[in-house]
């Protein structure tokens, strides 16, 4: 859904607007945060106009590179990131500092942006620039990111308690393992993208020197999600291989019943192969127990073989 919002302060409050025509009509030092949700292009270029800014086009917000993702020059800051969805998908969002105004670009919306929102009416005099609000958003985003993962944990933990009860294994327990290795992976490639330009940020000059420690804060954090991925990376590896090796003991119990059971009925196959030969002289033919005789012999190498067997604990 389009959206544009426009915080700015007036009266010591902070107040918001929903069009780009209150501009000529409030003072540049009092706005501090332009939000713009989908919006069309003749939107960002009125905006560009006035605020003498480059909006990126969806291309280049989405380039993998550094040098693309972090860019900054003596008044101004652009730093692209990825927000995760809840679907864990990647939401590529841009924003722009310039003159302690903040300009968020994106195409869909995000808890974190609505959440700030909410920090922001709560605590007013807490956001006297659009600094401010960067790192509320980034704050609000790690916050987030962190009970994904205390969720994903969960998850696993459950995923383990199946597997150590479950008799009957099927692919849908390897399939759940390759879900959340995938989800792991994508809460790994955020946390890390948002490491890379929070460290670039630390060493700006543009930067209010009192958010600095908050800076440092959020990327303490992030080292410590990573931590978390990483172990939930190793207890996804040991599940898979220990689902393979319990699949391969299943397999091997069946092969094992099969060979037992070819086995026992060997020795009165064998007999029966033998007397069932066209060989016109077989004596036991015209014995009057030779039938009878037949029969036991077969039982009786059938319980030789279960019992040993047996007593070599092969059964």
């Amino acid at each position: 859904m389009s959206e544009l919002r426009l915080f700015y302060h007036e009266d010591n409050k902070i107040k918001i607007s929903k069009s780009l025509d209150i501009l000529p009509k409030i003072e540049l030092k009092n706005i501090i945060w332009i939000d713009l949700n989908d919006v069309a292009l003749d939107v960002e270029s009125r905006l560009e106009q006035f605020l003498k800014i480059y909006i990126q086009e969806d291309e280049e917000i989405e380039e993998i590179e550094m040098s693309s993702r972090y860019i900054e020059t003596d008044d101004g800051i652009v730093a692209n990131t990825n927000f995760m969805m809840d679907n864990f998908t990647l939401e590529p969002v841009s924003f722009i500092l310039k003159n302690g105004i903040l300009v968020s670009v994106r195409d869909a919306d995000l808890r974190s942006f609505n959440e700030t929102v909410k920090k922001i009416f709560a605590s007013t005099r807490s956001f006297p620039t659009g600094f401010h609000v960067l790192v509320a958003l980034l704050e609000t985003r790690v916050e987030y990111d962190a009970d994904t993962i205390e969720d994903t944990t969960d998850l696993i933990t459950n995923l383990s308690k199946t597997l150590n009860t479950e008799d009957d294994l099927d692919e849908d327990i390897l399939i759940r393992i390759k879900d959340l290795q995938e989800k792991v992976m994508v809460i790994r490639q955020t946390i890390v993208d948002k490491q890379r330009v929070l460290s670039n940020m630390l060493k700006s000059d543009l930067f209010p020197p009192e958010l600095l420690p908050r800076l440092t804060m959020i990327i303490k954090d992030i080292n410590s999600l990573f931590e978390y991925t990483r172990f939930g990376f190793d207890r996804l590896d040991y599940l898979q291989d220990t689902f393979l090796g319990l699949v391969n003991l299943q397999q091997n119990k069946i092969i094992k019943i099969f060979t037992v059971v070819s086995v026992i009925f060997l020795p009165p196959t064998l007999i029966a192969s033998i007397y069932g030969m066209n060989f016109r002289i077989l004596p036991e033919l015209n014995w009057a127990y030779g039938y009878p005789f037949s029969i036991t012999l077969m039982v009786a190498f059938s319980g030789a073989v279960l019992w040993y067997f047996r007593r070599k604990k092969w059964l």
